[in-house]
């Protein structure tokens, strides 16, 4: 039996008003996140381990951290995993002048390049990731607080096995890798979809990402500066795509990563 794990922690932080008299407003501080699918027998200590990753983040302690299993009920599709390049980058300058020049390449617009810098740079990080059309650059997903979540993502033991090793070797962070991985090979197997950009909104994490099915997973170094909590998912999409559609693929259609690596 299959399982999805899912964990979110965050930190309620009051928003004071401009009038006296008025109640402050609270808005939730997103500080952890983790999700993947896994059997029985993983269950007690994927979620230990969701757990302690909760409890020791940068960003932080929360106030809420919610754990959620569910079933798997149907048969995941098998997905293949994105080859890994890592480009060479020594500041967040040279990193968007990269960014600009990799997806100008594919035909991404250069507004929706910036609209999508805007999204990733916001003091306010959301949940999940911002769609965007690519010749429009309007953003489209329907609750925009929350974005939306890539859910219900795993990965074949052996194909795990021989990508540990391989990530073992280029001495990265294997966990947050591999996790980014997973999630960026399930989006770009989506027709639709043209690219992904990904900045961690961990203040010590400064390497970010662009994916596609034609770029593989680029990663890329020094994407901000060390101590800034911005961050956040863009899916640059198709512009007669069914935003419907793409978002239950991304939130309920289990896949699980198998096949060669590159």
């Amino acid at each position: 039996m299959m399982w999805n794990v899912r964990m979110r922690a965050s930190k309620n932080r009051s928003q004071k008003s401009e009038v006296r008299s008025q109640n402050p407003k609270t808005y939730e501080i997103h500080i952890s996140g983790a999700e993947g699918v896994y059997e029985d027998a993983e269950i007690l200590k994927i979620v230990k381990e969701y757990t302690n990753r909760a409890l020791n983040h940068p960003k932080g302690k929360p106030d809420n951290i919610v754990i959620t299993l569910e079933q798997i009920k149907q048969i995941p599709q098998k997905v293949p995993m994105l080859p890994v390049i890592t480009l060479k980058c020594n500041s967040p300058d040279k990193a968007k002048e990269m960014i600009f020049q990799i997806l100008s390449d594919i035909g991404v617009p250069a507004r929706t390049i910036k609209n999508s810098f805007k999204i990733l740079t916001s003091p306010r990080t959301m949940r999940g990731a911002a769609i965007i059309l690519k010749e429009s650059g309007v953003r489209v997903e329907p609750d925009r607080e929350r974005g939306v979540r890539v859910s219900r993502l795993g990965i074949e033991k052996n194909t795990e096995k021989i990508l540990v090793r391989k990530l073992s070797k280029m001495k990265v962070s294997i966990t947050t890798v591999k996790e980014a991985l997973i999630l960026a090979s399930k989006v770009a197997a989506y027709t639709d979809v043209i690219a992904e950009i990904c900045i961690s909104d961990d203040p010590d994490y400064t390497i970010g990402y662009i994916a596609s099915k034609r770029l593989g997973y680029i990663r890329i170094p020094n994407i901000k500066s060390h101590g800034q909590n911005y961050g956040g998912r863009v899916f640059i999409v198709r512009e007669n795509t069914n935003i419907n559609r793409l978002i239950k693929y991304l939130e309920k259609t289990p896949i699980i990563i198998s096949g060669d690596i590159n």
